[in-house]
Parts: C-alpha cells; sequence; structure tokens
C-alpha cells in the first residue's frame, strides 16, 4: 500500500490549518488519483513516524479524511491501515475512559484524555463506498482522536486536568515504569 508514497511533512500545533474545521471532500474526488494518492501518502507518513493515526489537517490539507491503523494484542487482532472520508462519529452509550495520548503534530507530550469507550462510524473509502463499523477502546480513543483534528481540535483541549502532561522519556521513565503489567 506504501510503495511508491511520499512522505508527508506532518504539521505542528501553531500551524493555522491545525486549528481550522476541515472541508468535506467533494464527491467528484472520489475514485481520483489525488485522493487516492493522498491517502496513501498519509499511511506512509503516519507509519514511518510510528503513528497510529494520521489526519489530512495534520498535513495541511484541509478535508475531511484521516487514516488510521491498530496494532494488535493479545485478546485483539491487528487492524491494517484505514483510510475514511467524511466520516461521521457517534458515541455508543455513556461510558467514558481515561487514557494516555500523543499526537504527531505535538511531538514529544502525553496526557490522560477522557473518551467514549464505543462509539459507531459511517464514512467513505477513498473510492466513495459507504463504511460502517463499530469501534471499542483503543480503536474508539484512534477514531476520536483523529476525527477531532478535522475540526480543529487537539488531545490537550480534551484533557479535564493538565496535571497529567508529560513529556515522552518522563512519562516512560515515570508512568509506564510505576504500571503494573496487564498480565
Amino acid at each position: 500500500m506504501t510503495g511508491d508514497a511520499r512522505l508527508l511533512e506532518v504539521i505542528r500545533l501553531g500551524h493555522p490549518t491545525l486549528r481550522a474545521i476541515a472541508e468535506p471532500v467533494p464527491e467528484e474526488w472520489f475514485g481520483s488519483g489525488r485522493l487516492a494518492d493522498l491517502g496513501r501518502d498519509m499511511v506512509r507518513t503516519m507509519l514511518e513516524e510510528h503513528g497510529v493515526g494520521l489526519a489530512a489537517p495534520q498535513v495541511a490539507e484541509g478535508i475531511r479524511l484521516f487514516t488510521y491503523w491498530v496494532p494488535g494484542t493479545d485478546d485483539e487482532p491487528e487492524i491494517p491501515p484505514v483510510i475514511l472520508v467524511n466520516p461521521e462519529i457517534r458515541p455508543v452509550g455513556d461510558d467514558i475512559e481515561e487514557g494516555w495520548e500523543g499526537c504527531l503534530s505535538i511531538p514529544g507530550l502525553r496526557g490522560m484524555v477522557p473518551r467514549y469507550r464505543r462509539l459507531k462510524v459511517k464514512a467513505h473509502s477513498i473510492e466513495g463506498d459507504p463504511v460502517s463499523l463499530t469501534a471499542d477502546g483503543f480503536h474508539a480513543r484512534v477514531l476520536q482522536h483523529e476525527y477531532d483534528h478535522l475540526d480543529g481540535i487537539v488531545f490537550l483541549d480534551r484533557m479535564a486536568s493538565t496535571r497529567s502532561l508529560a513529556f515522552e522519556p518522563e512519562w516512560e521513565t515515570y508512568v509506564l515504569a510505576a504500571e503494573p503489567d496487564e498480565e
């Protein structure tokens, strides 16, 4: 999927596109080389930057598109890279859980962010085909994080408190080292 893809520049907090509301992808773009190229380039960039998601505004494209993948665990299989165009999300239930997040556009920082535990997504593929899915846990967290980028929102805006905010080396040393193994 990423063979001929270009590596894109990930913009950082302060760039105006990151805080703007993205425009819907026009119908005539579906199935186009432009959309396919952008999706492929974004997947490559996301993977090379060691991210689990990347929204078009993060590469200075003000359109409603993002890509993501979910690493496998002992309990859940990997979800390979997916590209969603013009997504809509809806929480399922009221369950909210806090979890650690970081962002390629805010490099080096981590913080605790409350997110819905479960949600439904309706979107389109880059070909224009309808996509519908239900996501739970980390999968739902990634989708909400990327969807926020389409509305000019970053994870810092969603934090209930900034007290958990930590630079990654300190987060690894003091936070991750103090958490019990989940085995």
